[in-house]
């Protein structure tokens, strides 16, 4: 068989394939022809990532893609982008000598080669391009940088292995420079917000001096992209000022259910961490389950400029007007002049985000259908601050406010997923192992992902020789290509300390994938905060959930 199909989580199914062109072919079928449920498919190097909107999708999926045969493109005029570049980049030289040529030889092969836009990458607008098929009459094969750089300029133009690519924006990376351009890569107001498509060919043209652009610098172009603030499209509901951020704690974003879809271009799902939290606090003062909400980690203070109401879900907090404090969940009236108090709780198992929803759901610039805040491409609004007047909406999906509801978090810290795709990196007692492990999520937590570490014993020492936990270990030598990632991933990298992927994770990631986390306790991850420990618990792919372990009574699943 000339494909290979895993699951991934419940709600997606990875092929192996055995190069990049069978990965385009099949990219291109299942984008043309999508499979029932199916919500995208990520091509990368050598693999296919498809997701789908439900568990039972991504069993039907999984059966269907093991027989799979993808049909002929009907793409007969593939649209043409020319990048200028000023060849100035630091590792210019550096190639050069690697390759056996001069720089001259190498500027000349770069831009005479024509490129391929293949697949998106880990951010919005940054695409792999490989030497278009038919256009081989040079070798790409250089290595990358053996220290990457901690920050990459927006437009640096580089290469590493058989690809090229443009940094949209400013960022970390290790792929070897040869010059820059002042071409926006990403443009948030644009019908198509990323310069290059999949299927997309592609010239680079030497130009002796930098581009001037009107908008300003490529910096400043990718600016926009980072905050994502869409300066031309108005509200499309009444809209007024409703409350007025007093403290924002430590960190208040915008959320609502995401921007789920656009993988190939870069761009991630985000949207509420605690998907079920965020639903339940809409729900209760009658907004529509994606309406907007406020996700808060260390307390929030706010005051209301209109009569409204208010419902706080999430992490275990002291809700209070003055001196009245109300139950988590529970529906508040909040008069115009009266300022609401959220205080965490705090302490090992209570949570780390609170949801706050208003009545008729907050509103701000969409990007991509979607208010989400992105912390990892910068895509949406810029985090809540102190002194803020947010606007609600005047629409909402029932008239009257709902009755108290169940607060969704449940405090648990058993995370169930299934193994792999690439638990086959480590073997059967590595699996076992880090099932048996209690892991302990660090400081270095974010809503990319958890970072976790070994346990430390009940006296706060680390244990002995003969019981201290180790890392885990590969037995696998080598580098994975990059390969499309999930939410819940689980990535393992060199050191052995896994990291598990939230909403804000990259598109692509490089390290392999020992388990992912079933979609139901996704929200759970969410909420653990860093002191917490978790434990994995490993269940079958078409085995059903139980209705203990990870449920939440009175909530739905996310979808």
């Amino acid at each position: 068989m000339s494909h290979t199909v895993s699951p991934v989580g419940t709600r997606a199914v990875i092929v192996d394939l055995p190069d990049l062109d069978t990965v385009m072919s099949w990219h291109a079928s299942l984008v043309a022809s999508p499979l029932p449920g199916q919500v995208e498919a990520i091509a990368a190097a050598r693999t296919v990532l498809v997701c789908f909107d439900a568990h039972s999708s991504a069993i039907a999926g999984l059966n269907t893609l093991r027989n799979f045969q993808p049909h002929s493109s009907t793409e007969a005029n593939p649209r043409e982008v020319t990048i200028d570049v000023v060849y100035d980049g630091e590792d210019l030289a550096d190639v050069a000598e690697l390759m056996g040529i001069s720089t001259e030889e190498l500027i000349a092969r770069h831009t005479q080669q024509q490129w391929l836009a293949a697949f998106g990458g880990f951010a919005p607008g940054f695409t792999y391009c490989v030497p278009a098929a038919g256009d081989q009459s040079y070798t790409w094969d250089v290595a990358r940088r053996s220290s990457p750089r901690t920050a990459v300029p927006a437009g640096a133009v580089g290469l590493a292995g058989q690809f090229s690519a443009v940094y949209p924006r400013t960022s970390p990376g290790g792929w070897q420079l040869l010059g820059h351009t002042t071409q926006p890569m990403w443009d948030t107001n644009a019908e198509q917000p990323a310069l290059l498509q999949p299927g997309d060919t592609v010239r680079y043209r030497q130009v002796r001096e930098s581009i001037s652009v009107e908008a300003g610098s490529a910096e400043e172009a990718t600016a926009g992209a980072r905050v994502g603030a869409s300066q031309d499209k108005k509200p499309i509901v009444p809209v007024r000022p409703s409350v007025k951020v007093l403290d924002a704690g430590l960190q208040t974003l915008f959320q609502d259910t995401g921007r789920a879809g656009h993988g190939d271009i870069g761009v991630n799902g985000s949207g509420a961490i605690d998907r079920a939290s965020a639903w339940a606090a809409n729900d209760v003062v009658g907004n529509a389950s994606s309406a907007t909400v406020l996700e808060n980690i260390g307390g929030i203070e706010l005051e209301a400029l209109v009569d409204t109401a208010v419902c706080v879900t999430g992490a275990r907090a002291r809700v209070s007007i003055g001196r009245r404090t109300f139950e988590l969940g529970a529906p508040v009236e909040v008069k115009a002049g009266q300022t609401l108090k959220v205080e965490p709780v705090g302490g090992a198992g209570n949570g780390l985000r609170s949801y706050v929803a208003v009545r008729g759901g907050l509103v701000t610039d969409e990007v991509l259908g979607s208010n989400s805040t992105d912390i990892l491409s910068g895509l949406g609004p810029e985090p809540v601050a102190t002194g803020d007047v947010l606007k609600a909406g005047r629409r909402t999906a029932r008239a009257s406010v709902g009755t108290t509801t169940t607060n969704p978090f449940d405090g648990t810290n058993v995370l169930r997923c299934v193994a792999g795709p690439r638990d086959d990196w480590f073997g059967d007692a590595e699996l076992q192992r880090f099932t048996e492990i209690e892991w302990t999520v660090t400081g270095q937590s974010n809503r990319v992902g958890l970072r976790l570490a070994l346990a430390e014993s009940a006296d706060g020492s680390e244990g002995t020789e003969d019981t201290a936990p180790e890392p885990l270990q590969r037995n696998h030598d080598g580098e994975l290509a990059s390969e499309g990632m999930v939410s819940g991933s689980i990535q393992v990298p060199p050191n052995g300390l896994p990291v598990v992927f939230l909403a804000d994770h990259p598109v692509t990631g490089g390290y392999p994938v020992i388990a992912t986390v079933i979609d139901k306790d996704l929200d759970k991850a969410g909420q653990l905060a860093p002191g917490d420990t978790v434990r994995f618990e490993l269940i079958d792919f078409a085995q059903q959930a139980s209705a203990g372990n990870a449920s939440r009574a009175g909530t739905p699943q996310a979808k």
